[in-house]
């Protein structure tokens, strides 16, 4: 059986220094702001995608000081990004801890959002990693389109399903995809076995927010409620399906619960039902699976090791979790 912990164990001494570095580098001289980041510190996630850096650097040669700051840039883009995210959203909880709008209110957020974005740029700008810095910065611009984007089609239901793989591409998968390119960058490696890990990044990254779609109708995790991503008119592949295979009686439900009963739990249990019966569930779960090939086809351009193998276990963790 995959856990984090087996996950985690080829890299155990990687990820402890990456932790060192990560809370050095959101150190500051305001006692406010340190009280802010040690805190989210305190509450940090899995740590996925400092983990893909430091695989992927592994996998295509060695681990070096740039694949420290590559991780650290990653992981300080990110979760500005998903203190951002909770002022839009108006998130009281961020992985069963209260989020920082909560605490502290937004403004104070915000300026911490915007403080971890300074410095993950700086960090690369102070050690002239400017490949990194691209990469990463590429991402950032990838992931804020892709949010508006999403804002734009949501505005009605008729969105195509390449809307959507558009969508996520962007505002998911493309930091994955830079946070193994990055660390295959930050080893030395040819430009053809960059893009391939970018490449492998980008399709596990389909795969997770994939993933992700199926969680909001069949469970509750993260600190998040099920039907987040409807109360929050996301669109998401399994509704995108089944508006597609419905009859007009069930599309005019669908579209009803949607938009007037997001936060009635019969109302959702009676759409998951429907996304069962229409086969909408299933289809997601089929094409995460074609993105987990992809994502493995660009991974055997890579020789053989213990880290190439934990990365693709890596990706077949975020697929079966139930959190």
């Amino acid at each position: 059986m995959i856990t984090l912990e087996s996950l985690r164990a080829p890299i155990a001494d990687e990820l402890q220094q990456f932790n060192i570095r990560f809370r050095e580098s959101m150190r500051s001289s305001v006692a406010l702001l340190n009280a802010i980041t040690s805190y989210i510190v305190k509450s940090k996630g899995k740590q996925v995608r400092p983990m893909f850096v430091l695989l992927a650097a592994r996998t295509a040669g060695a681990i070096t000081d740039a694949t420290y700051h590559a991780a650290a840039l990653v992981e300080l883009l990110h979760t500005a990004t998903l203190v951002h995210d909770d002022v839009v959203d108006d998130a009281t909880l961020r992985r069963g801890f209260f989020s920082i709008n909560a605490l502290w209110k937004n403004k104070a957020a915000v300026l911490v959002g915007d403080y971890l974005l300074a410095r993950g740029l700086l960090l690369s700008v102070e050690h002239q990693q400017y490949r990194l810095l691209q990469l990463v910065s590429d991402a950032v611009r990838e992931m804020s389109e892709g949010e508006l984007l999403q804002m734009e089609k949501a505005r009605n239901l008729q969105v195509h399903e390449e809307d959507y793989y558009r969508i996520i591409r962007k505002k998911t998968a493309s930091l994955i995809a830079a946070a193994c390119a990055s660390g295959a960058a930050s080893a030395g490696a040819s430009d053809e076995a960059t893009l391939h890990m970018k490449q492998f990044g980008e399709a596990a990254g389909m795969a997770f927010q994939m993933k992700d779609d199926v969680l909001d109708f069949t469970a509750a995790f993260s600190g998040k409620k099920a039907g987040m991503d409807l109360r929050e008119k996301k669109i998401t592949l399994p509704v995108l399906i089944a508006l597609q295979r419905a009859s007009a009686v069930q599309r005019r439900r669908i579209t009803t619960i949607i938009n007037e009963q997001p936060d009635h739990a019969a109302a959702l249990d009676e759409l998951h039902q429907l996304l069962q019966e229409l086969g909408a569930i299933r289809y997601t779960e089929n094409k995460m699976e074609e993105f987990r090939q992809k994502a493995l086809a660009h991974l055997h351009f890579f020789p053989e090791s213990v880290y190439r193998t934990t990365l693709a276990d890596l990706v077949e963790f975020t697929i079966h979790r139930n959190f």
